[in-house]
């Protein structure tokens, strides 16, 4: 059995200001593409098609014009489920005739935990849910974080689990170690919002949704697929996949990964702002992607961002390095008052203490004068 793992589409996703509603697009395009090529057995989407409960006009449509490519016109089974940033109300609509056309949409905790069946093997498709739904839909007042939820559904669906065939769990959770990027929402504070890797044993494969990279942790048999698209700069790194599963009778399977390629990358590139408007240099670039830009200048800089944007157009963000470790370093400064020392050499400690940048002898000329100055008129 052939089976495609993905999850995090987050269609309407809002990135820097940008909507990446066509970038997504495109790679679903390629992703059905992927589809008819491959024809698996199967999809699973484990959760955050969208990226807000609600989501804006054009996600909605792209990603009904992309279930029906998949699922009618490919005639591909799917089985999915909602994850944090989905509406689970919205996502459950028209499940029940959905499934006439083997789309097996989850959108809704409930009581049934019986699986889907799809050419010998079972999927148990658990949408995401705070533990106090979990806690109030199975009358367990002992639930109070998501391992203890998720160790009680897993506990309701061992009660039928058929251990002779292969079983699927479809969730959308953070495994406890998994290596997160800034563009994933905190499932809540502390750690209460993990689960352990050991709670899915039970089951041959744990299809995950919400890390965005698919090498979020290392396990056998418990996977993330990890994002379509990269969607903050933290995840510029990262190589983005589809998984693609092929199970045996008796659980075991093979993995491998299918690249998609999106019209634009998100990069991040460095440099003093003559360096990167210089020909030499940008006609090496591929000038159109998504940019996040860290100068290296010291000193005012006239709109670098306009000059930048007329050779770079998608710079999404722009920062000055020595303003960022400036920043660190006054995190940790503290004022220490030493008599002993000359005006001069305190301003010094302290610009040495506030920057990262040489106090030349430039530098010290400037201030020797603005101080003196300063003793004059107060003579006066």
């Amino acid at each position: 059995m052939k089976f495609i793992h993905t999850a995090d589409w987050h269609l309407g996703k809002l990135v820097h200001g940008k909507y990446m509603t066509e970038d997504q697009e495109i790679v679903l395009n390629q992703f059905a593409e992927l589809v008819a090529e491959e024809k698996p057995d199967a999809i699973v989407i484990a959760g955050d098609l969208y990226d807000r409960s609600v989501p804006p006009t054009e996600a909605v449509e792209l990603l009904d014009k992309v279930l029906y490519r998949l699922n009618v016109e490919l005639q591909t089974p799917i089985v999915a489920i909602s994850g944090n940033h989905d509406s689970a109300e919205r996502l459950s609509f028209g499940s029940s005739w959905y499934r006439n056309n083997k789309f097996y949409l989850t959108g809704k905790l409930s009581k049934d935990f019986s699986p889907v069946h799809i050419n010998g093997v079972n999927f148990y498709l658990i949408p995401y849910a705070e533990p106090g739904v979990v806690r109030q839909l199975l009358d367990d007042d002992s639930i109070h974080s998501h391992q203890e939820a998720m160790r009680a559904i897993i506990d309701q669906i061992e009660k039928t689990m058929n251990h002779n065939e292969p079983n699927v769990f479809v969730g959308h959770a953070f495994v406890l170690g998994g290596q997160t990027s800034d563009s994933e929402r905190t499932l809540s504070v502390g750690g209460s919002g993990c689960v352990g890797a050991d709670l899915f044993a039970p089951f041959s494969y744990t299809a995950l949704g919400h890390l965005h990279s698919p090498d979020a942790i290392r396990h056998n048999t418990v996977k993330y697929s990890g994002s379509l698209l990269k969607y903050s700069f933290s995840e510029a790194s990262q190589k983005k996949s589809i998984s693609i599963i092929e199970m045996n009778d008796n659980g075991e399977f093979e993995h491998r990964y299918r690249s998609l390629a999106p019209k634009l990358d998100m990069r991040e590139i460095e440099g003093h702002l003559e360096e990167l408007l210089d020909p030499s240099f940008y006609e090496k670039q591929k000038c159109d992607d998504y940019l996040k830009v860290t100068l290296l200048d010291e000193g005012a800089l006239i709109d670098p961002i306009n000059k930048l944007r007329q050779v770079y157009e998608n710079v999404l963000h722009l920062e000055r390095k020595i303003a960022v470790t400036d920043m660190k370093k006054k995190l940790s400064f503290t004022v220490e008052k030493d008599e002993r020392k000359s005006e001069l050499e305190l301003f010094e400690q302290f610009y040495k203490e506030m920057t990262t940048a040489e106090f030349s002898s430039e530098k010290r000329d400037v201030m020797a004068t603005v101080i003196e100055k300063v003793h004059k008129e107060e003579g006066a």
